[in-house]
């Protein structure tokens, strides 16, 4: 059930301040001896980012996941407007999904005078939209009304992708394949140069899948690569008419 929530109107509650001020995207610290434990699960409940071997232990927790877009973290605006009004924050399209910046990002000048910009932070933004990240918002939303009981919402439960019912092992198996691909489509220049970005970072972003079909993928970038591939000449020559030598 979604709606308006009750809490304490002149300040940030626990898991929001959390959420904008962790860090993500670093070794979590109780799982050091792992491989990939990076933190980049955002539990609500608990109001601290963990990675995707603390899952087990929040499985009945409300759970975000965080992303990284030019550097910068990113959560989806399906998943994140459960919890907060997100309107008139400028989105952005990631693999066919929406996306909102938590914080706002550092830019070299403001972009004052222009049409359109963000009422904290002055980067230039589209016109439909008034902040450029949720912190921007928020702040806005404090500084003028002191209230954000309007602003957040109840949500008594947060479905988390299927892919991180698995246990740390299976993860390492599908993290493996994963891999495998990413290394595939590393392996051809020609395909790096001509998909705009086609690498193991993009491959990652599989993870919202909850299954792989390997033979399927790996036939699809041996088709993408196919054209590009360098053809070489024919070493074969064809011999032109004998000619015999004068009789003497």
């Amino acid at each position: 059930m979604v709606g308006y929530a009750l809490y304490p109107s002149h300040s940030k509650p626990a898991w929001l301040e959390a959420l904008l001020t962790d860090k993500f995207f670093v070794s979590c610290s109780k799982h050091l001896e792992l491989k990939k434990n990076e933190s980049n699960i955002f539990c609500i409940d608990c109001s601290k980012s963990i990675c995707q071997h603390c899952v087990p232990n929040h499985r009945s927790h409300r759970l975000l996941q965080v992303r990284r877009y030019v550097y910068h973290d990113v959560i989806r605006l399906l998943d994140l407007q459960k919890l907060l009004d997100c309107s008139l924050v400028q989105t952005y399209i990631i693999n066919s999904a929406k996306v909102v910046f938590l914080n706002q990002r550092p830019q070299s000048r403001p972009a004052k005078g222009l049409a359109n910009s963000c009422q904290t932070c002055d980067r230039s933004l589209q016109e439909a939209y008034c902040y450029c990240s949720v912190s921007c918002k928020v702040n806005a939303v404090l500084n003028k009304e002191k209230d954000l009981s309007t602003l957040l919402y109840h949500c008594s439960s947060l479905p988390f992708p299927d892919i991180f019912d698995y246990s740390p092992r299976e993860f390492s198996s599908k993290d493996e394949k994963i891999a495998e691909i990413g290394e595939e489509l590393s392996a051809s220049s020609m395909l790096e140069e001509t998909c705009s970005g086609s690498n193991a970072n993009d491959v990652r972003w599989m993870l919202t899948c909850s299954e792989i079909d390997m033979p399927l993928v790996k036939k699809i970038c041996r088709r993408v690569a196919a054209p590009h591939s360098i053809s070489r000449p024919s070493t074969s020559r064809r011999k032109g008419i004998p000619h015999r030598s004068p009789i003497s």
